[in-house]
């Protein structure tokens, strides 16, 4: 494979000379433009839009246009004076867990191959470090002129590197989520586990694209003289329709996928999934737990009433005992002062 730039990777104190090469190439069927009429080629000019002439690539420089339409003339000079210290250098900044890394982020895929034989030894400790610690690197590199986010990652037995957007260049998902609120149920979600477990999970290398498939046998039927393929019959059309009932989609939609699983197509009563029984079982703990307090709450309040009248029984009992014993000490009392006035 070509490489498209020679550089190093920085690895601390490190230096490992690499050349970098296209990890992915595009497929898909390119058309050009022609004039119906004749069937001419229609090819793009670059014209000047002063004098109306048609320039040269030599002629040609780069300028950034002012928010008033103002062109700004940038030279080769004016960039190259510029600080890029990566430049010539895939930096390594930081090595982070593989999932700190937003999927969004995501650009472009390169392999790093080692440029000659005395760089193998680093190449292969880098590429070995970054397995045993099972983290990606985090690194940066300059590629057409700027300077952009990349990481690194074990691939078989070679480093490859994606590109990453930067943190700023991701947008947020504002007015993307439904602005209506809206309740799926339990049965829905057991619709649509069963068809996720039924659709189960496939070797994406089986996968291909049966558009481009479709269109190079358009292209080899008309260079052969046929009219092409036939449109699609009514009806034949899929997808981009209104869901009307939910349920009744899922069902159908769990029936077609087991059919194609050669597996039993009747939609019966589903039995939880593993995630809805844990649930559902939780749930039912926890009203178990709120009723159980409950009693005790109302069984505690009880024996403390209990409790309660028990003591107050108790004290009247006290205070009455006590009140007719004064009394009989003051009855006594009055009798021996009546007894000493009499003699």
């Amino acid at each position: 494979m070509r490489s498209i730039w020679n550089g190093a990777i920085s690895f601390g104190l490190v230096s490992i000379p690499i050349k970098l090469v296209n990890a992915t190439e595009s497929r898909s069927v390119s058309f050009r433009q022609i004039h119906t009429e004749d069937g001419g080629r229609v090819r793009y000019k670059k014209v000047c839009e002063l004098d109306g002439e048609e320039v040269p690539q030599a002629e040609i420089g780069k300028a950034y246009e002012d928010a008033d339409g103002t062109m700004i003339p940038i030279t080769d000079e004016d960039l190259a004076a510029l600080p890029l210290p990566t430049a010539k250098t895939i930096e390594i900044v930081a090595f982070v867990p593989a999932g700190q890394i937003d999927p969004l982020q995501m650009d472009a895929a390169y392999y790093l191959s080692a440029n000659g034989v005395p760089a193998a030894k680093p190449y292969t400790l880098l590429r070995e470090a970054l397995k045993r610690s099972d983290r990606v690197a985090l690194a940066k590199y300059a590629l057409r002129g700027r300077e952009r986010l990349g990481m690194l990652r074990v691939v078989d037995d070679v480093i490859a590197m994606h590109g990453l957007l930067w943190p700023d260049e991701i947008r947020a998902p504002e007015g993307v989520a439904p602005e209506t609120p809206v309740t799926v149920r339990e049965a829905e979600l057991d619709l649509a586990d069963a068809l996720m477990a039924t659709l189960g999970e496939v070797d994406i290398s089986t996968l291909h694209d049966d558009y481009r498939t479709a269109v190079e046998e358009m292209i080899a039927a008309k260079a052969a003289g046929g009219e092409g393929v036939a449109p699609p019959a009514p009806g034949e059309e899929t997808g981009g329709g209104r869901v009307i009932d939910l349920m009744a989609a899922l069902e159908n939609s769990v029936r077609a996928a087991r059919e194609a699983r050669g597996e039993d197509a009747v939609v019966t009563e589903l039995k939880p999934t593993k995630k809805t029984a844990a649930k559902k079982a939780t749930a039912k703990k926890a009203t178990a737990k709120k009723t159980a307090a409950g009693s005790a709450t109302e069984k505690g309040a009880t024996e403390k009433g209990a409790t309660g009248k028990g003591a107050t029984a108790k004290k009247t009992t006290a205070k009455k005992a006590t009140a007719k014993k004064a009394t009989a000490k003051k009855t006594a009392a009055k009798k021996t002062v009546a007894r000493k006035r009499t003699a």
